[in-house]
């Protein structure tokens, strides 16, 4: 908890807030900016063709600023549902440590600024598909889809699975079939992680109104379609080794993590409890989850790079 929502903000003559610029980092989310970062470098190291790594690392950067728009943008929007939800009621909006006009600026300035930052670094093709992720998360997801249908993660979350997508079109220009591959799986993976966490949250989203998976269909529910969408996302994880678009390394790693997520997503099927107490398979998935997808880019980075390393090696 903020510590600082005990004092009150100092404010301009005009009565607007004077935010801290620690509320500013906080409307960007950085603990999910840490998993975007990462696999939108691990889709540009896994790429063909390599950016030189002044650029390279002013490409991540600009994904790492358009993920922080994005979610600032979705917390300027959605203030009243999080001054209602306990797990977000502290932050800066709702907290009243920042005026919803600020953040807007904040969050427009910030996109903007990442694209162009991305087509002069590296190509207006990895701008544009950056573009498209933050309009699709603020547009399609945030305020389309949220609060109208229970299939606003299903849709919405291909906006998180834009960043491989992205780290690849900025290395090499293009995209083609390794990185749809990416997309598909981080857009597969979203709904069993999120659900995993509304399972075991569902009162703050029922008091929201926010319609929710878990709030419209019910646990039981909800724990069947984690499972549904557990097995094509394992497939697709596993596809790029017998494609022939990965090696060993990583078709190894893929079908372990993979066979250690569906059972995690059977133990959660097979809970029949409804009280967040019990719900200990959920937790485990939802953790799991994270490591799975940190586990399964890094190991694509160094299945991509081994040959590499080995030929270094070998010539000293």
């Amino acid at each position: 908890m903020n510590t600082r929502t005990a004092s009150v903000p100092a404010r301009t003559s005009t009565g607007h807030v004077i935010a801290d610029w620690r509320d500013f980092y906080a409307l960007t989310k950085p603990g999910v900016m840490k998993l975007v970062v990462f696999t939108g470098l691990a889709g540009m190291l896994a790429a063909p063709t390599q950016l030189h790594p002044v650029l390279a690392f002013t490409a991540i950067l600009a994904i790492a600023l358009a993920h922080g728009a994005a979610a600032t943008l979705n917390q300027w929007y959605e203030a009243d549902i999080d001054a209602v939800m306990k797990r977000t009621a502290d932050r800066p909006i709702p907290a009243g440590r920042m005026d919803r006009e600020t953040a807007l600026q904040f969050g427009v300035g910030l996109g903007v600024f990442s694209v162009m930052l991305m087509g002069i670094a590296a190509n207006w093709l990895a701008a544009a598909t950056l573009a498209a992720a933050i309009l699709f998360y603020v547009v399609i997801y945030t305020i389309w889809l949220k609060r109208r249908t229970p299939q606003n993660i299903v849709i919405g979350g291909a906006a998180g699975a834009f960043p491989p997508l992205i780290g690849w079109a900025a290395a090499t220009g293009d995209i083609t079939l390794m990185p749809i591959l990416l997309f598909t799986l981080i857009f597969l993976w979203t709904p069993p992680h999120f659900w995993a966490l509304s399972l075991f949250v569902n009162a703050d989203y029922a008091r929201a109104g926010v319609p929710m998976m878990t709030v419209v269909a019910g646990t039981r529910s909800t724990r069947r379609q984690m499972l549904a969408y557990t097995i094509p996302m394992a497939a697709v994880a596993i596809a790029p080794w017998p494609l022939g678009l990965a090696g060993a390394i990583y078709g190894v790693t893929a079908t372990a993590l993979s066979l250690v997520f569906l059972a995690l997503a059977i133990a959660v099927v097979r809970n029949p409890s409804e009280k967040t107490a019990h719900m200990v398979p959920e937790k485990r998935l939802f953790l799991f989850s994270i490591l799975y997808l940190f586990a399964l880019f890094g190991a694509l980075v160094v299945d991509a790079w081994a040959p590499t390393i080995l030929a270094i090696g070998a010539g000293s």
